[in-house]
């Protein structure tokens, strides 16, 4: 984990330490020193602080993606990091979360990332809508709003209010494959490779 206040390093530390399943290999106090330990680690999920001294976390995420030694990442915000959470999930993140969060919380969010999924909880909000309005790198082109069938739209929603497929079957009552598929043909027609990125493509078009 990449995090400054050595306080907060321990205590998540310990309490991972806690899990059977999950091992903390490395904790670094700033972007610079996880950016020399990152590669020869190899973790199976980065936990990162995004407001860092120095070089920040989304500008540690953008380096770590352009030298193809990105983990799979955990951004930790809070609700005032709305900016800083859409740029680090445009450079590459696959989830965020709150610091408040519980340790039960935290042990889901790693294992899903570790998993290969995503991890966008709680639901996308308003601010992180108008992080991404006001964000100036982001393409203000839209997609028109027949791109996704109806069921698709759906779908998105859900995924945007961090539903995983097996939530998102029992809402629809269909099955875990059909979702799949779903999210499939979104990711497609999008051109994105994965769900977080489906719902940030999906606020900046218009489409949600």
């Amino acid at each position: 984990m990449v995090e400054d206040h050595a306080i907060v390093r321990e205590g998540v530390s310990n309490l991972l330490a806690l899990s059977q399943d999950i091992e903390v290999i490395g904790a670094a106090a700033s972007a610079e020193e996880a950016l020399a330990r990152i590669p020869g680690a190899k973790p199976d999920v980065l936990l990162l602080d995004i407001k860092l001294p120095g070089l920040s976390g989304v500008e540690l995420i953008r380096r770590l993606h352009a030298a193809g030694v990105l983990p799979p990442t955990l951004i930790l915000t809070t609700f005032e990091d709305d900016e800083l959470l859409f740029e680090g999930l445009r450079a590459g993140a696959r989830g965020y979360l709150l610091k408040d969060i519980s340790l039960e919380q935290l042990l889901e969010a790693i294992r899903e990332i570790a998993g290969g999924g995503n991890y966008v909880k709680p639901a996308v909000t308003e601010q992180l809508l108008q992080a991404a309005r006001k964000s100036e790198g982001v393409s203000r082109d839209t997609l028109p709003l027949t791109l996704l069938t109806e069921r698709e739209t759906h779908v998105l929603r859900l995924l945007a209010s961090g539903y995983s497929n097996r939530e998102i079957a029992r809402a629809l009552i269909v099955s875990v494959g059909t979702v799949k598929n779903h999210v499939s043909s979104i990711l497609g027609k999008l051109g994105v490779r994965d769900r977080t990125r489906a719902v940030l493509k999906g606020l900046q078009s218009g489409l949600l």
